[in-house]
């Protein structure tokens, strides 16, 4: 794939060099390399997996629309190189999208923390997307992927495949279909009610962007699905992976914890960064801190059943091991819903 990287990249608008391509192991969509020139790294190249998002088109008129809007001083901006044809992606001869982003100098990005200020800044840099974006009607973004968050679909996904599973894969995730059908009795839909906003989708912590000399957040990065949602999503996805310490891959599941104090954090930074919240989305944050692994952990299950042919995986039950940690941590979240909503009363309310 390096040598389809390698002619890809002639086709941009940049200075033409003997530059070093270096695969990149995050992230379980995207085919992504760093461009090096001699130790520095000058650009991203990313390869779109089309068959996870079938209009490139589509989220690159997205992103076009979305990234001057991102100009505040304190966070930084993010551009696609164009192609020769003046196009902000190449199609390649084999029907593959890829493009070229400008690369974010000095930064590091962590796929879990038990480190406060990480939390706190994540806060902050969240808060700061939310509130460039407060203007913005969410009609000028497209759906990029229908029903990405949406409980009934995921949950007519997870039922098809159900249905349709190999005996032995069922009777391995026993356990994890029992969980499906009792959390859900438990989630709390009120949130269908709140504003639409422009949301990220998928703030898992890694797609957070950090200054490696100060510490600071600087962006958010993985921008493909930037579409409208609700911001709970948002919020509930990043305190999932600030609270738990763990990959959610880790298959010890003695090693998951809720940490409300990472959670106290996070909001504080959430309130530096100055986003306007209604009543009913602060109301609602614990109802998104319960959802979002759920459908993730939802996913995971769907896929193992489906014989995992959406997320990469390492082992025949990797994403069996997904669904087992995040439904665990699931229920974690259900048990701290009212220490959770004494949090944001306390902090985001008083």
């Amino acid at each position: 794939m390096e040598a389809a990287a390698a002619r890809a990249l002639k086709h941009f608008v940049i200075e033409q060099k003997d530059y070093t391509i270096l695969p990149v192991s995050q992230g379980y969509i995207n085919t992504t390399y760093q461009i090096l020139d001699g130790n520095r790294t000058d650009f991203i190249l990313q390869r779109i997996n089309s068959e996870v998002f079938p209009d490139v088109p589509a989220i690159m008129e997205n992103l076009i629309t979305l990234l001057p809007l991102l100009k505040e001083e304190q966070y930084h901006p993010i551009s696609f190189m164009p192609t020769k044809a003046r196009l902000p992606y190449y199609k390649d001869e084999e029907e593959n999208y890829w493009r070229l982003l400008t690369f974010v100098p000095d930064s590091v990005a962590f796929d879990f923390t038990e480190n406060p200020e990480v939390a706190y800044e994540a806060g902050r840099i969240l808060g700061m997307f939310h509130r460039q974006l407060k203007n913005i009607p969410a009609a000028g973004f497209k759906e990029v992927l229908r029903g990405f968050h949406n409980l009934k679909h995921r949950r007519e996904e997870y039922l098809l495949a159900l249905k349709q599973a190999k005996k032995e894969r069922r009777e391995k995730a026993l356990k994890e279909i029992e969980f499906a059908e009792e959390a859900f009795l438990k989630l709390d839909m009120g949130f269908e009610s709140l504003p639409i906003r422009i949301c990220h989708n998928d703030t898992k912590l890694n797609n957070f962007l950090f200054s490696k000399e100060t510490g600071k957040g600087l962006c958010l990065i993985d921008l493909d699905t930037v579409m409208p949602g609700y911001i709970i999503y948002d919020l509930g996805d990043i305190i999932r992976t600030l609270a738990n310490p763990v990959p959610e891959d880790e298959q010890n599941l003695n090693k998951i914890c809720f940490d409300l104090k990472m959670v106290s954090s996070f909001l504080k930074g959430i309130k530096e960064s100055n986003l306007q919240l209604s009543d009913a989305e602060k109301q609602a944050i614990p109802a998104g801190v319960v959802l979002m692994p759920y459908l993730h952990g939802l996913r995971a299950l769907t896929d193992y059943l489906n014989n995992d042919v959406y997320y990469r995986v390492s082992y025949p039950d990797h994403n069996l091991d997904r669904s087992k940690n995040l439904f665990y941590f699931t229920q974690l979240a259900i048990d701290k819903r009212q220490a959770l909503l004494n949090l944001v009363e306390e902090i985001l309310v008083n």
